[in-house]
């Protein structure tokens, strides 16, 4: 039977950053607004009074090397880690006296600590190994977009699948039944993770490419946190510019 969190369990929010990508190389360390785009995140994270411990978790040098300059706490990792889930596992290790893990991405510089505090109350009290988040669409484009991930729930408010598809398939119109888009911010109990990381893909998670698939081929529950926010993630130079537009004319949302 799995340990359900108490109150006085220990959490960790993990932010995963490597320098590797296709569309956007060196993402971590681009300056939004005068300060690197993985700053933003953490700076976001402290915010949380639910978390004990802010790690940056990276394979490096650079990265590492900035993050301690603006004061974070460093975890260097292997290189060849398949996923940030795998990253977020080895720091996991390193760091035992924290039982409950959010994983946080690297690229979401607007990510709400008030949503972060809800994951982590979620794990202390449903008894689901993993949580995560989604909210509506709302436009109607966005549903049949195969890079917007979708998610359907069960009455208690647990994920039943995620895809990349339409989900569900509206043979008829049934009122209230909204589609919900999936956010990528995990949470995770200890023991849920090293167990994730220790299995092999599942067929499923193969197939969309989506890892949180082989949670479910597992059997784990994962609770979905139902949210308003929209933190979008910065893929390319040109979102960078977009949201370093937006911070000029708002702020990035605080912990209440």
């Amino acid at each position: 039977m799995h340990r359900t969190p108490t109150e006085t369990s220990a959490t960790v929010g993990i932010i995963p950053a490597r320098w590797d990508s296709s569309r956007f190389p060196g993402k971590p360390l681009h300056f939004i607004a005068g300060k690197p785009l993985v700053q933003h995140v953490f700076d976001q994270c402290r915010k949380c009074p639910s978390l004990q411990e802010v790690i940056i978790a990276t394979d490096d040098d650079r990265i590492a090397k900035a993050a301690r300059e603006f004061g974070a706490t460093v975890a260097m990792t292997a290189s060849d880690h398949p996923s940030g889930t795998d990253r977020i596992a080895e720091v996991a290790e390193q760091f035992p006296q924290y039982d409950t893990i959010i994983n946080v991405q690297g690229d979401e510089p607007l990510v709400s600590p008030a949503l972060i505090t809800e994951l982590v109350e979620a794990l202390h009290t449903s008894g689901s190994g993993m949580v995560t988040a989604a909210g509506p669409i709302d436009r109607p484009e966005d549903i049949s977009d195969p890079n917007i991930v979708k998610v359907v729930l069960n009455g208690a408010g647990d994920a039943l699948y995620f895809s990349r598809s339409p989900i569900p398939f509206r043979r008829s119109e049934v009122p209230d039944l909204a589609t919900l888009r999936h956010h990528g911010i995990y949470g995770f109990r200890r023991d849920c993770l090293l167990r994730f990381v220790e299995a092999p893909p599942a067929p499923l998670e193969l197939a969309e490419g989506l890892e949180q698939l082989r949670a479910l081929h597992l059997g784990e529950r994962i609770q979905v946190v139902i949210t308003g926010e929209t933190s979008v993630g910065i893929d390319t130079p040109e979102q960078a510019k977009e949201l370093e537009t937006f911070l000029s004319q708002t702020s990035p949302p605080s912990a209440s």
